[in-house]
């Protein structure tokens, strides 16, 4: 720890993951007083696209995400500190840690095929040419791939392997997504090759991770004085630059519950700002009702960013993640069930108590639906005699196998239809609808930043002659690491407060399995055999 600079203030703009790890950082490694940080997010709770919520009679969640050991370091580091809400003895990170040793992963159904056959997803199918388009793109450096797109990379018979249909579905991947951004994935995860159709090196919380890992960072800052303000939109920023180059911001302008206001900072104030959202404007569905898609940016963490952009060359341009709706959305859906009757066809389909199987993707799907049956509880207070289920589709503007209509379409009760059919399950429908409600949630920026990208589109987190002010989240430029993970949002927080502050203490590497040669030599093996 390190002396915090006297009557210095920190506002954090964002209630992100993002900005709740700067905090702790701001805490832990620098000595701020808690009372001197002030934590500005428009809606009412904390935590960003880390969601979980409800009530027994409809949970949902946005979308889960399965942890890893080798590449979570600055995660883990976090989780190190922050005690569990149960008992503050054990820290999340063992919580965690305990959790996964009891249940493991070893999916035994991680490719469904037509008519419900499990296949054989440890036979990645690719070929000689499969393999020389993957390597080929592994040696290529970033400034040679620019923003081309993944499509550009390799022939149409890679796209139809069991390989792709398993790393698409576990991060999320389209053909037209960024090739430097599947690069960097290959290389960060390339140590799950091998086991990428059991998913043995997922590690899962107890609880969603709204309530295992959201709910105790807040705790924590809260029990030191750490002020959420709630219901407050930054508007605009005030930067000013000096004779020397060196950049300041000087004005926060706020719009708190409808009204003007503004924070001023002195030479000694820092500001940390969120930019862009991947689930801004987020719209919810129901049993029988399809959610919107909302296209006209009323979350306002994109205008934010696109305010700023406009400021200086250096900070980014937004269009080039938020400018494509369909290349970025996709659909999740959350099952509430009051009886056990569709889990336990699901573990005797799939031979997975829950908890145990994490993603089941059914691969011949036409909107490629992919489901998780999470251990339960999955939800804090959730009664004994009810259970979730987690789904999402990549496709869909696809019209249905069952249904006849695409996903965006669907309503709840009809995706339910369209799982049971690729279960195999219709016969159990009407049982099954009878105690169980769905909620599909649209996100219109969901892989928004997957987009094919240039240099110059991402600001870093500490823009050059920066003195009081970083950026964070999934949109700022970290060489190396992968976006649409944890990771990537707690490694930018902790890059952002120990750079302004100059701490000198280290920030733990970024894993790559090619440094560990028994590691790169299984992976190389798994992919290129």
């Amino acid at each position: 720890m390190t002396d915090a600079p006297q009557q210095s203030r920190a506002y954090l703009v964002g209630g992100g993951i993002a900005s709740l790890a700067a905090a702790v950082f701001l805490i832990r490694d620098v000595g701020f007083s808690g009372e001197d940080i002030h934590v500005l997010e428009e809606l009412p709770q904390v935590g960003g696209s880390m969601d979980g919520r409800g009530e027994p009679a409809g949970y949902v969640s946005r979308g889960g995400r399965m942890l890893e050991d080798e590449a979570y370091t600055c995660l883990w580091n976090l989780l190190e500190t922050i005690p569990t809400l149960t008992d503050e003895t054990v820290s999340v990170r063992e919580e965690i840690r305990a959790f996964s040793a009891k249940w493991p992963t070893d999916a035994r159904a991680r490719l469904i095929g037509k008519g419900a056959g499990i296949l054989d997803a440890s036979d990645h199918g690719l070929d000689t040419q499969d393999r020389l388009e993957l390597t080929r793109l592994l040696v290529l450096p970033e400034s040679v791939i620019g923003a081309r797109r993944i499509e550009d990379f390799f022939s149409p018979h890679f796209f139809e392997t069991n390989f792709w249909a398993m790393w698409r579905t576990t991060f999320a991947f389209q053909n037209w997504h960024s090739a430097i951004e599947l690069r960097r994935y290959f290389l960060r995860f390339m140590q799950e090759f091998p086991r990428m159709h059991t998913l043995a090196g997922v590690r899962r919380t107890r609880l969603n991770q709204y309530d295992s890992i959201i709910r105790p960072v807040r705790a924590w800052l809260e029990s030191r004085g750490v002020r959420f303000e709630h219901g407050v939109r930054v508007t605009d920023v005030d930067f000013a630059t000096e004779d020397d180059g060196t950049r300041r911001v000087r004005r926060l302008h706020l719009d708190r519950a409808g009204q003007p206001d503004a924070y001023d900072l002195t030479d000694t104030d820092y500001a940390l700002l969120t930019l862009g959202s991947m689930t801004a404007d987020a719209a919810y569905g129901s049993d029988d009702r399809a959610p919107e898609l909302i296209r006209d940016k009323r979350d306002g963490g994109w205008r934010l960013w696109e305010t700023i952009a406009a400021k200086a060359d250096d900070f980014g341009r937004p269009a080039a993640f938020h400018g494509n709706l369909d290349e970025a959305k996709w659909e999740s859906f959350t099952l509430t069930m009051h009886g056990p009757l569709l889990l336990h066809r699901i573990e005797e389909l799939s031979g997975n108590l829950p908890g145990t199987g994490a993603l089941m993707t059914f691969k011949d799907s036409n909107w490629l639906m992919s489901i998780v049956v999470p251990h339960a509880p999955h939800f804090e207070g959730q009664p004994e005699d009810v259970y979730t289920l987690w789904g999402y589709g990549l496709f869909v503007d696809h019209e249905g196998d069952f249904v006849g209509k695409p996903m965006a379409e669907a309503t709840g009760r009809e995706i339910l239809t369209e799982l049971l059919g690729h279960l195999g399950l219709s016969d159990i429908e009407d049982r099954v609808a009878a105690t169980t409600t769905v909620i599909p949630v649209m996100m219109p920026y969901i892989t928004s930043q997957f987009a094919p990208r240039t240099p110059h589109d991402r600001p870093l987190v500490i823009p050059r002659g920066s003195a009081n002010f970083a950026f964070l989240g999934q949109f700022t430029e970290i060489p190396e690491d992968v976006v649409f993970t944890v990771e990537y949002s707690v490694r930018g927080a902790m890059q952002a407060v120990y750079g302004l502050l100059g701490l000198n203490r280290e920030i733990p590497g970024i894993y790559h399995a090619l440094t560990d040669p028994k590691t790169a030599f299984g992976a190389l093996k798994a992919a290129l055999t």
